[in-house]
């Protein structure tokens, strides 16, 4: 997996400080800036020159928001760099380091009290002191991986950030882009592939297509189910957007559903060790290992199958405790937990945690399908017929993609399957079971 990608904003050439004294970014930018962040791990991303004239375009915005780190100069208060960084706080609660030229004037008021890292000039106006600089600035951003907001929005609006699962789930509703192409997905998705795949020609070069069309193209063939070109859109995309953390959790997923469960597994460890844990990506990687215990137990491996299955619980409970608030990855952990031999005493603590969290967003009156099925799903491991029917119901009216009821309806197969082998087969679980697939396949 490529190195995170950390976008650069600052100004080009020489420009005067207010006490007229000419700054040399190009060197500042060539001698301390990128030096850094290549130590720190990071491949550096510089605006073009051609972005910088005044009109702000969309791949400035893209980059902006999409790359994982930046590095912002502050030196000259310079009017498109304070605009970028104010959309940059905006968008993104930490990884944005910011540095400045001591004697090059007052930081604006606004950003005075944030921590910046002051660097030399020498009297040619080029970077002096190099090293403790750059060993400064790489250590910042080493930090940002784990570091508390540092965006003055996220760290006085409560509750901003929000479930890192539903960055992809809403995707479409969030985000604003060409009405018609949003329409032309929709319905090509109704069509089938096919279709998908024709709107993905008339694009033309994906690098160059708005992000927005490229990600609904990119959940568009997920929810055709064609995991093959989703793992194939991925090199075509520009390489901001193929390294953003949404882009290689859902290719992680589609090379599961394709059959390469190593492959997988080894873009959504690397995504944990730079990016740090998330209840998404936990949530894929936890599918990954269910698929391989499965798959052992199908050959008749018990031994591989029974490490299997705890490695898949370890990683879905991973994902619950990286945000209690997504208990997508805490009743996979609970159901998992069921199908122990005997089933694992731990889900007995789970379940009222996993329940809480789902009420809350159910509650919120922003529900989606994953709430209702979770819900679904606790009433069928408490036996509670009631419960499911209600439950059942809710999620069979928000179904947005048919492979949704489709898992949903393997994870109560397996409930059934191990409860039969303990004696304690349920018959309405069975209807349960059917209803959901009738509605995943049409």
């Amino acid at each position: 997996m490529p190195n995170p990608l950390c976008f650069v904003l600052m100004p080009f050439g020489q420009k005067p400080t207010s006490g007229g004294q000419l700054v040399d970014f190009d060197a500042v930018y060539q001698e301390l800036i990128r030096p850094a962040i290549e130590a720190a791990d990071l491949e550096p991303l510089r605006a073009d020159e051609e972005m910088t004239g005044g009109i702000i375009h969309k791949p400035m915005f893209e980059r902006l928001i999409l790359c994982e780190y930046a590095v912002c100069d502050l030196t000259t208060a310079n009017a498109n760099v304070f605009y970028e960084l104010g959309l940059r706080h905006a968008v993104r609660p930490h990884s944005t380091v910011l540095l400045f030229a001591e004697g090059a004037g007052q930081l604006p008021f606004d950003v005075a009290p944030l921590r910046a890292l002051p660097y030399r000039l020498d009297a040619g106006g080029k970077p002096d002191n190099m090293t403790s600089t750059q060993s400064a600035l790489a250590d910042q951003l080493r930090e940002a991986r784990d570091a508390a907001p540092d965006s003055p929005v996220f760290q006085m609006v409560e509750g901003f950030p929000d479930i890192q699962r539903l960055k992809t789930d809403v995707f479409r509703d969030r985000v604003h882009y060409s009405e018609s192409m949003k329409r032309r997905l929709a319905q090509a998705r109704k069509q089938g592939v096919d279709a998908v795949r024709t709107v993905a020609t008339e694009l033309g070069d994906i690098a160059d297509a708005e992000a927005a069309v490229v990600i609904d193209l990119f959940l568009s063939y997920r929810a055709v189910k064609s995991w093959d070109d989703m793992i194939a859109l991925v090199p075509k995309m520009s390489s901001p957007l193929a390294a953003t953390v949404m882009v290689q959790e859902q290719l992680g997923l589609a090379l599961n559903r394709a059959g390469h469960g190593e492959e997988a597994e080894q873009i959504l460890t690397d995504l944990i060790a730079q990016r740090g844990p998330s209840s998404e990506t936990y949530g894929i990687l936890g599918r990954v290992y269910k698929d391989r215990w499965e798959a052992a137990l199908n050959a008749g491996d018990e031994l591989l199958a029974r490490g299997l299955l705890d490695k898949a619980i370890a990683a879905y409970l991973k994902g619950f405790e990286a945000d209690w608030r997504d208990a997508y990855p805490g009743i996979n952990a609970v159901t998992l937990m069921e199908l122990k031999d005997p089933p694992d005493p731990r889900r007995e603590q789970l379940i009222p945690v996993v329940s809480y969290g789902v009420e809350r967003r159910i509650a919120s009156g922003k529900p989606d399908y994953w709430d209702h099925a979770t819900r679904l799903e606790l009433a069928v491991l408490a036996k509670d017929e009631a419960g499911a029917s209600a439950a059942l119901s809710d999620a069979l009216a928000n179904v947005r993609e048919s492979w949704e009821p489709e898992t949903t309806a393997r994870n109560l197969q397996l409930i059934h399957d191990a409860r039969e082998k303990r004696g304690e087969n349920i018959e309405w679980a069975s209807d349960v079971e059917q209803a959901l697939s009738r509605r995943a396949q049409g």
